[in-house]
């Protein structure tokens, strides 16, 4: 004879067991009775076009979506890869271009509004071997640490000498019908818009004050490359130059110690 099982039942057992069997029998009719969801419907495709424009002084021409930003063509189509994208919201200033020499956030900012716009990039200012002014100051300067930034924060200083030397006014200026003034403030004001999280803003505000003219600084560089060069360099672009001042045609003939002690104690570069 089998054994009796002693089963020990509860009203409360009873009244859980009924709810939780009646809860399933719901949802098990809903499931049959409602009909799934269709898929979400794809994002309509944006039109391909040709943009042309001049990318660090050459010509480029580029087959791309209207929705792309001009940061993305340089980073993802160009591989200018110097220009940053920070935020992708034009909050913090990493992706700073020269457009037509003045500065943009480039992830604001859709490739198609660019054509036939001159672009500079970090890539397009200078190299390791020939430096910027601005790249060379905040090297000397120390206006960096991780460094994401830079590239933008040198493009931005860049345009803002720019904008000081043409007269534009900033929130800081008492006066702003007069001469904005080369001072730690105009550059802390006029460079809020580059965000470095590293908190190197006091080397980079004196790399913007003690960046050199960049005439002068074009004119150091040549004075200390070889005799040769100087000398190629006199034939082919100061003889085409009418501005071009006596002096300097003449320096550009001398020993290289001559014009590398004329760079560093004359041109102060």
């Amino acid at each position: 004879m089998p054994d009796i099982i002693d089963l020990e039942v509860s009203r409360r057992k009873v009244l859980i067991g009924g709810a939780g069997g009646a809860a399933m029998g719901a949802l098990s009719a809903e499931a049959q009775t409602t009909p799934e969801a269709p898929p979400p419907a794809p994002a309509a495709a944006g039109s391909v076009v040709s943009v042309q424009m001049e990318v660090n002084g050459e010509a480029v021409s580029l087959q791309l979506d209207t929705r792309t930003t001009l940061l993305d063509a340089l980073r993802e189509h160009l591989r200018l890869t110097g220009t940053k994208k920070g935020c992708d919201h034009g909050q913090c200033g990493a992706c700073t271009v020269l457009v037509n020499g003045q500065r943009i956030n480039a992830c604001l900012s859709l490739a198609v509004m660019h054509t036939g716009d001159k672009v500079t990039t970090i890539e397009g200012l200078g190299a390791p071997e020939r430096m910027h002014p601005m790249q060379a100051a905040f090297v000397k300067h120390d206006g960096y640490q991780c460094g994401y930034c830079t590239p933008g924060q040198i493009c931005s200083a860049v345009a803002v000498l720019e904008e000081i030397r043409a007269g534009v006014p900033s929130h800081v200026q008492a006066d702003v019908a007069g001469r904005p003034e080369m001072s730690t403030l105009e550059m802390r004001e006029r460079m809020s818009g580059n965000i470095c999280r590293c908190g190197a803003y006091t080397n980079i505000a004196d790399a913007v004050l003690d960046a050199p003219d960049e005439d002068l600084a074009m004119q150091a560089w040549m004075l200390r490359q070889p005799r040769a060069l100087r000398l190629d360099f006199l034939d082919k672009v100061v003889s085409m130059d009418p501005k071009a001042e006596p002096e300097m045609r003449w320096m550009l003939k001398q020993d290289d110690a001559v014009c590398r002690s004329f760079a560093e104690e004359v041109l102060g570069c």
